[in-house]
């Protein structure tokens, strides 16, 4: 991964920017792993997060794993950028049922206007994690007007 596109203190960047994603807030996820091309988002079971056999609902998982993703190609932006999904594709692997949900984003390909990053969702028992859901997600750098 290259990261002589990190711009100075993204961990400041991705704190500030995920404070004000309200959405985060009403699940009560958090930031965890903050580090250039890297970011995981951790969320604590909640049984009104889950669907009807008490898993986390599929909506949630990829809520959590589109921030974590492009959250981690947001720590390879130059202060002034911003970052939208342009697409993802999801891959449930198994149900994810546990005590804790760590969503984690990893850049494969920074670009120039898109970068490419893989998003996983582990489900963890104690310190038993499961592979949930694995995917591919295109982050897209913006230039706010």
């Amino acid at each position: 991964m290259a990261q002589s596109q990190a711009s100075p203190d993204p961990a400041a960047r991705v704190q500030a920017s995920f404070a004000q994603q309200s959405i985060m807030t009403l699940l009560g996820a958090g930031l965890d792993v903050v580090e250039p091309g890297r970011v995981d988002i951790v969320l604590p079971y909640r049984a009104d997060l889950c669907q009807q056999n008490g898993f986390l609902h599929a909506g949630i998982s990829t809520t959590i794993a589109d921030s974590a993703g492009g959250y981690a190609a947001y720590t390879l932006f130059a202060p002034g950028e911003d970052v939208l999904t342009s697409e993802f594709k999801m891959n449930f692997l198994a149900p994810a049922k546990g005590s804790r949900f760590v969503a984690s984003g990893r850049v494969v390909k920074p670009g120039k206007r898109l970068s490419v990053c893989q998003v996983e969702v582990h489900a963890y028992d104690g310190e038993q994690a499961t592979l949930c859901v694995i995917g591919l997600l295109t982050a897209v750098r913006v230039t706010p007007r």
